[in-house]
């Protein structure tokens, strides 16, 4: 097994940002390994990444996030312009087509990425993809994950974030009795209640609504090259992204494949949730066997 270097960090200009991404190089034969989220940055995948010595390893910052500074800070950012962000990441590593595994948001911009670009990507493995928008319960979903937003609007950071936990955390399809519960109580979260007027957060401000409210082009995707696997998790049964990550699948007739743990299975601390990155890694070596 060959030896992974240390991840060397590189940037790109793009319209509206600088985007930051790291390259961990090895001398394998093997396609690049780009692991994304959104907004999760690179910093989430080091552990996962760290299971992959024989491959060369590609993660990144979207724009917005971390290092990848954006011109307009406050304004949202669409899987759109995330795509095309990885179009040209992808371009410029001059590599050929990467194997890809795209989690959360990362994977509702990875299938918009597929759908314009498949000659770039050998093999898609999108994991748990949120995505409001074509769930059986669409119209409450998304007006769910419109709420939070508009709590961060108007009342900054914890009154969001205690929304977001709530969604993330419900199992099951979501009714009107549901969306129209009392606003949580930041604090029993332990989170701040004071209003610190930032508007700038990656997650609440800038992608919560355009990710999941996004509609992929399925007919794009059942004719694209790309080998296409849908992950969801084994713990998460139930909640909105795993729910999202069984439509797409239906759309595209596969079966989806079960990761271990729940939405963060592939984590190793980072953040402080400690999923099951060994275990993860093995799954997720297993599917790309199958490209």
């Amino acid at each position: 097994m060959t030896a992974l270097t240390e991840p060397t960090a590189r940037t790109l200009d793009v319209t509206g940002a600088v985007l930051t991404y790291d390259v961990r190089t090895s001398d394998s034969p093997e396609p690049v390994l780009l692991l994304i989220g959104s907004p999760m940055g690179a910093s989430g995948f080091d552990t996962l990444a760290r299971h992959f010595a024989d491959r060369t390893v590609v993660t990144y910052d979207p724009r917005g996030v971390e290092r990848s500074a954006r011109a307009d800070p406050a304004g949202p950012s669409t899987p759109e312009e995330h795509a095309d962000d990885l179009h040209r990441i992808i371009a410029e590593l001059d590599s050929g087509p990467v194997d890809l595994f795209a989690s959360s948001g990362g994977a509702v911009n990875a299938l918009a990425l597929v759908a314009k670009h498949p000659e770039q990507v050998r093999m898609l493995v999108a994991h748990e993809p949120p995505l409001a928008s074509i769930l059986a319960d669409r119209e409450v979903a998304m007006g769910v994950t419109q709420a939070i937003h508009d709590a961060y609007q108007q009342s900054g950071f914890g009154a969001g974030m205690a929304r977001f936990i709530v969604a993330v955390g419900h199992r099951g399809p979501m009714d009107a009795d549901f969306a129209s519960q009392p606003a949580p109580d930041p604090a029993l979260f332990g989170l701040p209640t004071e209003d610190d007027g930032g508007r700038t957060d990656p997650l609440l401000g800038q992608n919560i609504v355009s990710c999941t409210h996004f509609e992929p082009d399925f007919e794009a995707l059942r004719g694209a090259s790309t080998t296409i696997v849908i992950g969801a998790g084994a713990e998460s049964e139930g909640e909105m992204a795993h729910r999202g990550a069984l439509a797409v699948a239906d759309e595209l007739g596969t079966e989806p494949v079960l990761f271990p743990g729940g939405h963060g299975g592939f984590l190793g601390g980072e953040h402080g949730q400690p999923g099951d990155p060994g275990g993860f890694a093995l799954r997720l070596r297993e599917v790309l066997t199958r490209a």
